[in-house]
């Protein structure tokens, strides 16, 4: 029995050094975060209106945190933004269709544990680098300057 219990709580400390791990692990190359002051309720409205201002389009948008709280959860705010334009889709396929599975690219926002927000996302260019291609380079750093100044306005 003894040996059952000391098992079971190295398997638990494993995990748990695992999860915290994970939770403190640097973000991947390429990810711009930004810790705001607005609170998190604010932060959406700011990022729709930003993404509005420079012409692209929201594709999609998920949020754990709201799907929770419509189950009687809470957890910490969270979504993911899809953000996209028909004619980059078109210039991205054109230099490359494998390359479509990275469409749309994404903001990612959180809530922190002080109820302000964190804005994330990996650069276009980082997104579009692994492919190689000279034109979906060239496109990406077009939509690294977009998603910069989208970043930028939202977290005034």
């Amino acid at each position: 029995m003894k040996i059952i219990n000391a098992i079971s709580l190295a398997l638990a400390c494993t995990f748990y050094l695992h999860l915290a791990g994970n939770v403190m692990a640097a973000p991947r190359a390429g990810t711009v975060v930004i810790e705001t002051t607005a609170p998190y309720a604010a932060a959406w409205p700011k990022l729709k209106a930003a993404i509005q201002n420079n012409r692209m389009g929201i594709v999609a948008r998920a949020s754990a945190s709201a799907g929770a709280k419509s189950r009687g959860v809470n957890i910490p705010g969270n979504m993911v933004i899809g953000v996209f334009r028909n004619d980059f889709a078109v210039r991205m396929l054109a230099a490359s269709v494998e390359a479509g599975v990275e469409a749309p690219l994404r903001f990612y926002l959180t809530e922190n544990t002080d109820g302000n927000a964190r804005l994330s996302y990996r650069k276009p260019s980082a997104v579009f680098a692994p492919y190689g291609n000279a034109d979906l380079d060239k496109l990406a750093k077009e939509l690294d300057a977009i998603f910069e100044t989208i970043a930028a306005e939202a977290t005034r």
